[in-house]
């Protein structure tokens, strides 16, 4: 009750920051302050592979009426690595914050807001761990990118997918719910400040409530969910479950005016 106290706390302070020195705020604190509010965010999740520059210049300002809060860019696997071209394309066609969601250093780049330094806390490749995190690390150092540390837990959802694949990795049993919860307490132990519980792209059904339930009831940072939801009740379910910011990316690339329905899910469960 302490901990929850301070946050509390933390949360009115930097509230009234951000309401007399508007723009002063990190991003991270802003996700901090609505999670602890108890106030839904919707991510939008970018592979620049499955973007012409046309197509994204037509989703942005759907993105931005829906209600999108957040915009994720990169992937487990980029063919092109068009990170840079994304970002400028978002940056000069809307106001909305750039997160690199990076699958490898190569997909670092300054000109985004802020990074999840992700570290693949759900695998025991050591490689995606620390190793990776080891190059990257003097370009981070040196940019003016905000960094996020987060712990990156994959959900076996019901097929293989590119990031399980990449990652070389076995993703946490759909139905053990008590590893994952058990894994994102020793990740916040660790220091991280992020729980991104994530079914990869493409995933066959979203994770489930349960997972979602115990995992936030574990940990006392933002729950970011990812993958596996195509609508608007999947959505609603993931929110009640627990998660701060839900992520989608697939299931837009096709049809963006599902981003309204989407953002209405979230949005009602603020």
């Amino acid at each position: 009750m302490l901990i929850l106290s301070i946050f509390a706390t933390i949360s009115l302070l930097n509230g009234l920051i951000e309401q007399f020195f508007p723009g002063t705020m990190s991003i991270y604190q802003q996700i901090l302050n609505r999670s602890l509010e108890g106030k839904k965010q919707f991510a939008w999740l970018i592979d620049p592979d499955k973007y012409t520059n046309t197509h994204l210049e037509h989703v942005l300002p759907i993105a931005m009426k829906s209600g999108v809060d957040l915009v994720f860019i990169g992937g487990s696997l980029l063919v092109d690595n068009l990170v840079d071209n994304c970002i400028n394309i978002v940056k000069s066609n809307s106001d909305l914050p750039v997160i690199l969601f990076p699958g490898s250093p190569i997909q670092l780049h300054n000109g985004a807001d802020a990074l999840l330094f992700l570290s693949l806390i759900s695998g025991r490749n050591a490689d995606l761990l620390i190793g990776r995190h080891v190059e990257a690390a003097p370009f981070i150092k040196k940019s003016d990118l905000e960094v996020i540390p987060t712990g990156y837990m994959l959900v076996d959802c019901g097929k293989p997918t590119t990031a399980s694949y990449i990652s070389n990795t076995f993703p946490i049993p759909y139905d053990k719910p008590d590893i994952a919860a058990c894994t994102a307490m020793a990740g916040e132990l660790l220091g991280l400040k992020s729980i991104y519980l994530d079914g990869g792209s493409g995933a066959a059904r979203p994770i489930s409530s349960r997972m979602i339930e115990m995992v936030k009831q574990s940990v006392d940072i933002p729950l970011i969910v990812g993958g596996g939801m195509r609508t608007k009740e999947q959505i609603s379910e993931v929110c009640q479950a627990g998660a701060d910011v839900v992520v989608i990316g697939n299931a837009i690339e096709s049809d963006p005016e599902l981003l309204y329905h989407f953002g209405e899910a979230v949005k009602e469960r603020v």
